[in-house]
């Protein structure tokens, strides 16, 4: 499958979907996160591992984990047939055991509808977003918090704050862009453990745009942020959109942009370049992150 559909290129306000199905019901993954799409193959079990790891692969030179994602969703176990999604995003490659795939569909940010809530604890839930699609709802998951429940050392090492937990406090005001909760929260304390204290922290694109403007119209922005860590996937307003408006903007193009997200490989990251980000991170390494503001902002 050819990953080049999304267009990354000319566009910052829509995204390509690749769509499947489990168990009767649509679900959706960012087109950039996905490498190609194969038929169902046999796999090597591997002794006491997470019950969602159906086993593994070579499909080529690279052995593969497969994730079972009908069991991932607590929906039954998958049978052996079907397709394998094999993707790429917080530098690992992993594959997902889909019952059939549908196609792509096509999708504005703003057409991303996110969760409130009402199904259980945002922090714990599997979906980033739901989109209307004809008579048929697509829930889009989240892939990163799904790996992370199987091994949580793939999540954010916010462990590596430990270390610097002794800094003094640093009051350069930050903007913490992230529509995960969990990241959200795990970020905010992640910093602030690092001496980061002044943060202000929002949701989406458009929450924290809206954020800026009346910042700038206010003539208070310098006060209020300096340094913008963005998401690049995000409902309503995607990282993307949210640094081309910022280094474009009227009086906010001085803001510093750290593009932090699992979906950094060649043709993301060069988009960021040309959108002007000033740093490009893969998550999960927060301590590094860390580092990477000391430089841009001038922390000794």
């Amino acid at each position: 499958m050819d990953t080049d559909i999304l267009n990354i290129e000319n566009d910052t306000s829509h995204l390509d979907l690749l769509v499947f199905e489990i168990d009767n019901r649509m679900f959706g993954i960012n087109v950039a996160k996905v490498k190609e799409v194969i038929n169902y193959q046999p796999l090597t079990i591997v002794p006491k591992t997470h019950p969602s790891i159906e086993g593994i692969f070579m499909p080529r030179e690279d052995m593969i984990t497969v994730i079972d994602l009908k069991h991932a969703l607590r929906l039954g176990n998958s049978e052996p047939k079907g397709n394998f999604i094999l993707t790429n995003f917080n530098s690992l490659n992993m594959a997902f055991h889909v019952d059939s795939i549908k196609g792509i569909h096509s999708a504005s940010w703003q057409d991303i509808m996110k969760p409130n809530g009402a199904t259980g604890p945002l922090e714990e839930g599997l979906t980033t977003g739901i989109i209307k699609h004809k008579d048929s709802l697509i829930i889009v998951l989240d892939f990163e918090k799904i790996v992370t429940d199987i091994n949580p050392d793939t999540g954010l090492k916010v462990h590596e704050m430990d270390e610097l937990a002794g800094r003094g406090r640093i009051d350069i005001p930050i903007l913490v862009v992230e529509d995960s909760v969990l990241l959200n929260r795990l970020i905010v304390e992640s910093l602030g453990k690092a001496g980061y204290k002044n943060l202000t922290h929002t949701a989406n694109g458009q929450e924290a745009w809206d954020l800026i403007e009346e910042w700038r119209d206010a003539g208070t922005l310098d006060e209020h942020v300096r340094c913008v860590i963005t998401d690049i996937e995000m409902p309503i307003m995607d990282g993307h959109k949210l640094t081309k408006l910022i280094k474009e903007g009227r009086g906010t193009n001085r803001l510093k942009v750290v593009i932090f997200s699992s979906m950094i490989n060649d043709a993301t990251r060069k988009k960021g370049e040309e959108l002007g980000a000033d740093v490009q991170m893969t998550k999960p390494e927060i301590g590094l992150l860390v580092g990477e503001l000391d430089k841009l902002l001038g922390v000794a």
